[in-house]
């Protein structure tokens, strides 16, 4: 972890994060008669739910729309959650304008192209370990995990440690 990255990550309020290859590992499950599921990773909800606790507001963004989606953002507790809209950027705009935020206050963590303009326009925009690798090059930084698999939770906790809140949200636990 850069102390650019610790730098950009001081001032977030809002973490923004993608679902299809960032919450998920990206795979899509679809059933014989036109349901779909995915995997979520646990490490990634702990590490949403710790970020939230200390204050940080979340949101997800995604092109696709699925019940399943809905249902884990409900259970996470993920108070702001559009889906089925592919121009994020606008989507984020609409948020911002919602939440009296700057662009400067949000991070964002995503995978694919779809991804890149919010990723290079907020205050923390990074890409997980497997996202695209024009993504990755264009991003602030790269997680070691992969999307799916602690990704979410590796990004939850660098904007914890940038704001010196990291020791405390695990001291909880003790």
């Amino acid at each position: 972890m850069t102390s650019d990255l610790l730098e950009r990550g001081k001032g977030i309020k809002l973490a923004v994060f993608d679902v299809d290859g960032v919450l998920t590992d990206g795979r899509l499950y679809f059933l014989e008669d036109g349901s779909e599921f995915k995997t979520f990773n646990t490490l990634d909800g702990q590490g949403i739910k710790m970020l939230m606790a200390a204050g940080v507001q979340t949101a997800i963004i995604s092109g696709r729309k699925t019940p399943v989606v809905e249902r884990r953002a409900q259970n996470l507790g993920i108070p702001h959650l559009y889906q089925g809209r592919e121009d994020k950027l606008v989507v984020l705009d609409e948020l911002l304008g919602q939440l009296g935020l700057s662009y400067e206050q949000v991070a964002y963590l995503g995978d694919d192209l779809p991804d890149l303009p919010v990723i290079r326009r907020v205050g923390l925009g990074m890409a997980v370990a497997n996202a695209a690798g024009f993504v990755r090059e264009h991003a602030h930084g790269t997680t070691q995990a992969r999307g799916g698999e602690g990704a979410a939770r590796e990004f939850c906790e660098l904007i914890l440690r940038a704001q010196g809140r990291l020791d405390a949200a695990l001291a909880a636990y003790l």
